[in-house]
């Protein structure tokens, strides 16, 4: 089996800095999404988490290198050679390019910020040498430019690229001597214009592609993902407006020139940049309409007025109430000093275009619809119909034999939200007043959260949802808390597999422990599996019972970034309104059998039904890379079992059982590591 690889890392560990990380997440995230999920990763990630299979590209952005050596010199930079020469890719932009580099010569002479020495990585065969315009000072502004860059259209022969761009620089070197190192697969993309203070050999290389094995390079010495929309101008700076100016004059000579550099690396690129979306309002409503006036109740404890009007600040956000009679455009106000601080409740969920720059969303206002009267109308929500979520979660839960409790009866619904697992979990004076089974959904998610290091990317076409259980402290001897990854997995299954009739074939599988993976319908043999869904499961202790937040993301619609339900031939196409309806309903089902029976033996048969392991040989890396073959999980805590293999896969008689939060499967490679 293959795994396609769709994560793009950003290196966001010792040595980088927020800023340049930022700018790269912006960035890569309009040219990449929703093909790609674009996330930062941690050195210690890197060192000890199975990232490689999945990784599309590793990106490190600007910084100090010497933070990047300490850090990741040794096994680090194994892995990542490894990586790239295995048929990888590597991105470095600015002291990401001196990282990269056989030898980074900084500032030789200045006994204050000279750094001089060999790097382990070595993709330039040669030197990169800095500055390349003298000025530079740390976290400053001081020896910005825009330089002008001269592209190489021989180099960059995808896309429309330039023939000249201004580029945003500070602090970065020359690849020294370039064109020599062309029979070594070196190629120049980019050349600087004007006269550089430090020798730079033959050619002035800003920008060079690299090959290595069976994979790539290109480093930079300027800064391309640098948009001026998120450059301040009013910098105390002299001049630094005018640089601003100069590189939003160049801004779609910029983005061309990075498009070309990624399409250059093998990477799909999206041919209109997607923009940054502008939250949307939140719409709470419930099956019974008299309930959500029962759940605001619920909050009245926390619910500041002033001037009329109703506020939650919680520990993540801040909720501004508005009840559906009386909303309108024009209700829409600045938030007071006094709740909000600086935060901006015109900017944050005005439907309104907003400016297409990073946005911190956690400073912006929530703003809170409550449904008091009636559910919303599909002009109100015209990418999700309430009516016939709530007629297929009625219908279904008619014909469940548990009918004791209802997931999904209140819902809280946006358009464009931050997380529905965030909103919920990081939230915890809301979340301790929610009832079991209040879920809440969203069109696209702008800051989608997965397990570990891991994202989930989050366009429109996937069923993404996350669902409160309150799990009494009583129950954990008999049905401990670690189960419910396994019932969301199941639910999901369940959920496609009896949508309606004749979706019972549609072929979904569980990997251990919260993913869930779709034959690849390209693969005529039906051997070939792809993910199409995560599970994400935090909870909190709370006096007498764990506060638990069930996450979930599924492609439902969507062709990206993997394939769909959709894609899988089913007898009609599933919409999302009803394929929610029916995972709560099997989740709410398979959970009051489990708080009744823990995950017994019928659990254990429904489980294995699903999974991708059975009899699965892997190498357990924590244990001395030994071998074992999967027999399944144990019933009491949910840790897998495996049977150490010694000569010719002979069992030794040996068990061991390993925790799904200290390890990761890499099914792929049928590699089990520790987890950091």
């Amino acid at each position: 089996m293959a795994t396609k690889r769709l994560n793009v890392l950003v290196y966001s560990g010792n040595g980088s800095t927020v800023e340049s990380v930022r700018h790269c997440l912006y960035s890569l995230r309009r040219l990449l999404s929703p093909s790609y999920a674009v996330i930062t990763v941690s050195g210690d990630a890197i060192i000890k988490e199975p990232w490689t299979a999945s990784c599309a590209l590793l990106v490190f952005p600007g910084g100090a290198d010497l933070g990047y050596c300490r850090t990741l010199n040794g096994e680090g930079n194994r892995r990542i050679i490894q990586y790239v020469e295995r048929g990888g890719f590597y991105l470095g932009f600015c002291a990401g390019g001196y990282y990269a580099s056989k030898r980074c010569e900084f500032e030789v002479g200045n006994k204050i910020m000279e750094v001089v020495g060999n790097r382990e990585l070595a993709f330039f065969p040669g030197i990169c040498r800095g500055c390349a315009y003298s000025g530079f000072v740390y976290h400053s502004e001081a020896g910005t430019r825009a330089t002008p860059l001269r592209i190489s259209k021989t180099g960059l022969a995808k896309g429309s690229v330039p023939d000249l761009f201004r580029s945003y620089y500070n602090g970065g070197g020359v690849f020294v001597d370039a064109p020599k190192f062309k029979d070594e697969g070196v190629e120049v993309l980019a050349s600087f214009t004007e006269e550089l203070d430090v020798e730079a050999g033959e050619g002035s290389a800003s920008v060079i592609y690299c090959k290595v094995g069976d994979g790539a390079a290109v480093l930079t010495s300027t800064h391309p993902e640098f948009a001026a929309v998120n450059l301040d101008p009013n910098i105390a700076v002299p001049g630094f407006d005018k640089i601003v100016q100069a590189l939003k004059e160049d801004d779609q000579q910029r983005t061309d020139f990075l498009k070309a550099c990624l399409l250059k690396l093998g990477l799909q690129v999206n041919q209109e940049q997607a923009a940054v979306p502008s939250l949307s309002r939140l719409h709470l409503s419930s099956a019974v309409t008299s309930d959500t006036s029962q759940l605001v109740q619920a909050l009245e404890d926390i619910i500041t007025l002033q001037d009329g009007k109703e506020y939650i600040k919680d520990e993540n956000d801040i909720f501004h109430l508005e009840k559906s009679s009386i909303w309108s455009l024009s209700s829409i106000a600045p938030a007071l000093p006094s709740i909000t601080g600086n935060r901006s409740e015109n900017q944050a969920n005005s439907d309104s275009d907003s400016q297409d720059k990073i946005i911190d969303y956690n400073k912006l206002i929530k703003r809170l619809l409550i449904h008091d009267k009636e559910q919303p109308e599909s002009k109100d929500t015209p990418y999700f119909n309430h009516h016939a979520y709530f007629s297929n979660l009625k219908q279904y839960q008619n014909e469940s034999q548990e009918s004791d409790m209802m997931f999904g009866k209140n819902l809280l619904y946006g358009e464009v939200v931050t997380s529905t697992n965030t909103m919920l979990e990081k939230n915890t004076e809301i979340l301790r007043r929610l009832p079991t089974g209040f879920t809440a959904t969203a069109t696209v998610q702008v800051a989608g959260r997965g397990r570990g290091t891991n994202v989930w990317v989050s366009p429109a076409g996937s069923l993404m949802f996350s669902t409160v259980i309150r799990h009494p402290m009583s129950l954990m001897a008999q049905a401990p808390i670690v189960f419910l990854q396994y019932l969301a997995a199941l639910a999901i299954v369940q959920g496609v597999q009896t949508y309606d009739h004749g979706y019972q074939r549609i072929p979904v599988r569980l990997k251990w422990p919260n993913d869930i993976f779709a034959a690849d319908p390209t693969d005529p043999s039906g051997k070939t599996f792809v993910k199409i869904g995560g599970i994400l499961v935090n909870s909190h202790y709370s006096t007498s019972e764990y506060l638990s937040v069930v996450g979930v993301g599924l492609n439902t619609t969507n062709a990206s970034p993997t394939t769909s339900l959709n894609a899988l031939n089913p007898p009609a196409p599933f919409t999302l309104e009803k394929l929610l309806a029916r995972i709560l309903t099997c989740f709410s089902a398979l959970y009051i059998r489990f708080i009744r029976t823990g995950f017994d033996k019928h659990f254990e048969d429904l489980y294995y039904k699903h999974w991708l392991h059975n009899e699965q040989v892997v190498t357990l890396e924590a244990e001395g890379g030994i071998r074992a073959r999967i027999k399944g999980i144990t019933t009491d805590w949910g840790l897998l079992k495996a049977e150490e293999l010694g000569w010719e896969d002979r069992a030794t008689g040996r068990l061991l059982t390993l925790q799904s939060d200290s390890n990761s499967f890499d099914f792929f490679k049928g590699l089990i590591k520790r987890k950091v």
